[in-house]
């Protein structure tokens, strides 16, 4: 399952939660890490009841109305609208780098929003790519947790959202308060970015529609690969598989199942 991540303009007051939630996160995974095996995965019985939940949802409104939104609307109006969310999401990439102690990223993407949303006119036009620019770092507090050292903590099949680690998921409710452009933009002009994301969303749907229908619809337990495919996937974006046995499922000379030699059509 894969849906858009939307930005809401909450209050300041909620940054007080953070701390709490970064301190509350170190506890919560401290338990096995997930680099150390296959998966961590505790509460699968009540993971696999939100996976087929997830997988209705997915069946009965998110694919047909993707379908509907691809067929409607034209190719290039999709990549703008793409671009455009993508340029609105860099702000809290700048935030998570600085975090990371990544400067060299920060800078980068830093440059890349100020050229689209100058030159490219809010970012409908991508000209720091033309430019031969460094392409987005699109990483998140779930990747900032992890450079400071938190643990991957259990594997969580998320309402709608679908695949994600104790880790990712605080991460995922930090995120709604990183990007400086929820503090500077007042409703509803905020809502254009909201909708963009939704619209972002339902493309990617669409465009992994073989990659997503072969995964949930097709295979002997759409739980376990989903599981597999999310989890190799997100170690392998960021830097680190907890050993040389570790087999990129995206390396078709890997030995990797045919099904798994796919998009991975959770990334972001």
């Amino acid at each position: 399952m894969i849906l858009p991540t939307l930005t809401f303009p909450f209050p300041r007051r909620f940054a007080g939660v953070l701390s709490l939630l970064c301190l509350m996160l170190v506890a919560a995974c401290a338990t096995p890490d997930a680099a150390s095996r296959d998966f961590f995965d505790p509460h699968e019985a009540e993971n696999r009841r939100m996976h087929e939940f997830n997988r209705g949802f997915d069946r009965s409104l998110l694919r047909p109305v993707a379908h509907a939104y691809a067929a409607a609307v034209p190719d290039d109006i999709e990549t703008v609208i793409i671009r455009f969310a993508e340029n609105l999401s860099l702000p809290a990439d700048v935030v998570n780098n600085v975090l990371q102690l990544n400067m060299r990223a920060a800078f980068r993407d830093t440059a890349r929003f100020v050229v689209n949303t100058t030159v490219g006119l809010g970012g409908f036009f991508d000209p720091a790519s033309e430019m031969g620019m460094a392409a987005p770092s699109n990483t998140d507090f779930g990747h900032t947790l992890h450079v400071w050292g938190a643990r991957e903590g259990a594997y969580i099949e998320l309402p709608l959202i679908g695949p994600s680690t104790a880790r990712d998921t605080f991460g995922m409710f930090v995120d709604l308060f990183t990007n400086p452009l929820t503090y500077v933009i007042d409703s509803p002009e905020n809502l254009a970015g909201t909708a963009a994301g939704v619209a972002s969303g339902l493309s990617r749907r669409d465009k992994f529609s073989d990659t997503i229908d072969q995964i949930l619809y097709e295979s002997a337990d759409s739980y376990a690969l989903s599981r597999s495919i999310f989890l190799q996937n997100r170690r392998f974006k960021l830097g680190g598989t907890g050993g040389d046995t570790y087999t990129d499922p995206y390396d078709g000379a890997g030995g990797a199942p045919a099904s798994a030699l796919v998009e991975d059509p959770y990334d972001e």
